[in-house]
């Protein structure tokens, strides 16, 4: 298992959380640190599956067919994100969706995120908050994540101290936000949120078999974190087609000086092999994998057939076998595929694999 120095330093008390098998959840454990959990949801938890919305930029039209159809089969979560600025299109979706469903509104699991330019003071994530809420034609949200640790001034400053825009998060009206968390930590900034008492109730992050992060999953897990899957799916995301031609060689390096060739996820050669064995899609694989591992996924599809397989995830069944291969995937093609730090003048992800 991969561990950081920066895992064991920040979290002397989980290393031998850190050395278990990643198949295997950790409980949290009421004697690892004195802290206060996030209020919880009333009645609804956080689905193992939901239905993406990044990138789902088709035509308002679509965008809006495209939710409506996922909620209609049985998705029960949704994310979004202001930074995705499809929000009005995704809360007509919802709207309809529910109507379809013959659901209510507190049958489903939505979320969404602050965006860089509403950190800081409360006024301002408020305003971040109401504009969302506006957008998706909402009351409340279930889920509301810092997107990024990292605020955009007016004046084109950064704002690094996202403790402060955390502690704005937690003063938010329960009524309003049921639940906050973050996206996108290193772990001292993780750290850093922790230290305020109350602990995330969702960390959302980059993970799939090419970036498996098992020692930084199991540092949440035994923190009670629970933890979301962006682009689960790999370099299948198109965002990412330009920065698919190379990949750190191994587990143990992630110099983008070392490059070669790296086969979309969907069409590595031991996913498929895998997938052919268990009767099912590569997709299902890749989503299974991450959801026994007890993390939340959400992928995204324009595709009805694609939307239809991706919810049918939970049903492909991997054996030992199968995850041994997959962690060599892993330790192969290792690659982090989503890090802005460069184009914002930060460094992102400190102490993580991929970077």
């Amino acid at each position: 298992m991969y561990i950081t120095n920066s895992l064991l330093t920040l979290f002397p008390h989980l290393i031998c959380a850190l050395t278990l098998p990643q198949q295997h959840p950790i409980a949290p454990s009421s004697n690892t640190l004195s802290i206060s959990s996030q209020i919880q949801p009333l009645s609804l938890s956080q689905p193992l599956i939901g239905f993406g919305t990044w990138n789902l930029n088709i035509s308002p039209e679509n965008t809006t067919e495209t939710v409506a159809y996922a909620i209609e089969i049985g998705y029960r979560q949704i994310d979004c994100a202001a930074a995705y600025q499809n929000e009005v299109d995704v809360g007509r979706g919802i709207k309809e969706g529910l109507k379809r469903a013959g659901l209510k509104r507190e049958d489903i699991w939505i979320t969404s995120k602050l965006w860089n330019d509403h950190h800081g003071d409360y006024e301002n994530v408020e305003k971040g908050l109401n504009q969302t809420l506006k957008d998706l034609g909402l009351d409340y949200l279930d889920l509301y994540l810092m997107h990024w640790p990292i605020g955009f001034a007016p004046d084109g400053t950064k704002n690094l101290d996202h403790v402060q825009t955390y502690k704005s998060l937690i003063s938010l009206p329960k009524s309003r936000v049921r639940n906050i968390g973050v996206s996108n930590f290193s772990p001292l900034q993780l750290k850093n949120v922790v230290s305020t008492g109350t602990i995330p109730y969702t960390h959302q992050m980059e993970l799939h078999p090419y970036l498996q992060q098992s020692a930084w999953v199991a540092t949440h897990k035994a923190l009670g974190i629970k933890m979301t899957a962006y682009s689960p799916l790999g370099n299948t995301n198109p965002t990412y087609h330009s920065s698919s031609s190379s990949s750190s060689p191994s587990s143990s390096s992630s110099s983008k000086d070392q490059k070669e060739t790296i086969p979309p996820l969907l069409q590595n050669e031991i996913l498929n092999e895998i997938a052919q064995s268990r009767n099912c899609t590569p997709a299902q694989v890749a989503l299974k994998w991450n959801i026994g591992r007890g993390i939340s996924v959400i992928p995204k599809s324009s595709h009805k057939q694609w939307i239809e397989e991706n919810l049918q995830a939970e049903n492909c069944e991997l054996t030992h076998s199968d995850l041994t291969k997959l962690r060599f995937v892993g330790r192969k093609w290792l690659r982090r595929f989503n890090d802005p730090g460069e184009d914002w003048g930060v460094r992102l992800f400190e102490g993580l694999e991929g970077v």
